[in-house]
C-alpha cells in the first residue's frame, strides 16, 4: 500500500507540470485546447528519440519543452491570425501531431531500457518536489509582470484590454505556447520515469490535466494565484493518489482507467455545485426560523398588549 502511494506521488508531481499547463489555458485564458494530447506525445518523442541517439537526457528535456512550445504556437497562430475557432484550431493541431510524432519517433514507439536518463540514479521523489516548486514560483512571478498581468486581462476581459493598447493575439498565442510547453516537459519526464515512449502515450491527457486543476480548486480553493497554482499541484498529486486507490478496488483493473478518471472529474465538477446548493438550503433554512421566531415573538406581543 505504501509503495503504490509513493509511486502515485511519483507520477503526481511528474504530471503536475501539465496541470499547470491545462490550467494557463483552462482558467487564465479561458481556451479550450486540446493540443495537450499531441503536444505531451511531441514532448515524449522528441525526449526519447534525441537520448537514444545519445544526447544528454537534460539537452533532450528542454528540446521537448521547444518543440511544445512550437506546437502550442501554431495553434494559437491557427486561432488567432486564421480566425479559427479555438476549439477546433486545438483539435487540428492535436490530429497534425499525430502524425508529426510517428515522424519524430519512426516507430510507434521508443524503448529508454538501458539509456542515460534523469531518473536512471535518482529517485523522483527526492528532486522532483523542489523542481516542481521552482517551476511553480517562476509561474507565479510572471503571472505579476506586466506581460503576465496582460495575459490574465486578456482570459478575463480581451476588450478590455485591447482599449488599452495590448495586441491580445499576442499574449493568447504567449499563453497556449508556455501551456503546452509545459506539457511537453511532462511527457519527456514521463517518457524517461517509464523508459519508453508510444504514440498514443498523450491520448486523454487533457482529461487528466482538467481533472488535476478541478481537483485542486475543489480541495484546496482558488483566492489568488499563489494558491491556485498550489492548488493544481496538489491536484495532480490527489488525483493520482485517487486513481491508485480506485486500482486496488477487486473488481476494477486497469483498462478501467478512462472510466474512473471521467467518474472522478463528474464528481469534481458536481460537487461545488453541490456544496453550494447545500449552503443555499442552509441559509434558507435558517431564514424561514427567522421569520417564524419574530413572527412567534411579534404574536407574544400582541397578546400582552391586548
Amino acid at each position: 500500500m505504501m509503495n503504490s502511494m509513493l509511486g502515485a506521488t511519483e507520477l503526481g508531481l511528474l504530471y503536475a507540470f501539465m496541470a499547470l499547463g491545462v490550467y494557463i489555458t483552462f482558467r487564465i485564458l479561458d481556451f479550450p485546447d486540446l493540443t495537450v494530447d499531441g503536444s505531451y506525445t511531441t514532448g515524449g518523442a522528441i525526449a526519447a528519440v534525441m537520448i537514444s541517439h545519445g544526447y544528454s537526457p537534460w539537452l533532450a528535456t528542454l528540446a521537448a519543452l521547444a518543440g511544445g512550445m512550437a506546437a502550442g504556437m501554431c495553434t494559437g497562430l491557427l486561432h488567432t491570425k486564421g480566425k479559427i475557432n479555438g476549439l477546433l484550431s486545438g483539435i487540428l493541431m492535436m490530429i497534425a501531431l499525430y502524425s508529426i510524432n510517428l515522424r519524430i519517433m519512426g516507430k510507434p514507439n521508443v524503448s529508454l531500457m538501458g539509456e542515460d536518463l534523469i531518473f536512471g540514479s535518482v529517485n523522483p521523489l527526492y528532486v522532483m518536489p523542489f523542481v516542481v516548486l521552482a517551476v511553480k514560483l517562476l509561474m507565479d512571478l510572471f503571472l505579476r509582470t506586466d506581460l503576465g498581468l496582460a495575459l490574465r486581462a486578456t482570459g478575463d476581459n480581451a476588450r478590455m484590454i485591447r482599449s488599452f493598447g495590448v495586441n491580445t493575439d499576442n499574449t493568447t498565442i504567449l499563453g497556449i505556447s508556455l501551456s503546452n510547453g509545459l506539457v511537453a516537459l511532462s511527457g519527456a519526464l514521463i517518457a524517461q520515469y517509464s523508459t519508453f515512449a508510444d504514440s498514443s502515450m498523450g491520448i486523454g491527457m487533457i482529461v487528466i490535466g482538467l481533472a488535476s486543476v478541478i481537483i485542486g480548486e475543489a480541495i484546496f480553493g482558488s483566492g489568488s494565484v499563489f494558491r491556485a497554482t498550489l492548488a493544481v499541484v496538489l491536484g495532480s498529486i490527489v488525483y493520482r493518489i485517487v486513481v491508485a486507490l480506485a486500482l486496488r478496488v477487486p473488481w476494477l483493473n486497469a483498462s478501467d482507467l478512462k472510466l474512473i478518471t471521467a467518474v472522478i472529474v463528474i464528481v469534481a465538477l458536481v460537487f461545488p455545485s453541490i456544496q453550494r446548493y447545500l449552503k443555499q438550503k442552509n441559509v434558507g433554512r435558517k431564514r424561514t426560523e427567522e421569520l417564524a421566531e419574530q413572527a412567534l415573538r411579534s404574536k407574544k406581543g400582541g397578546a400582552l398588549d391586548a
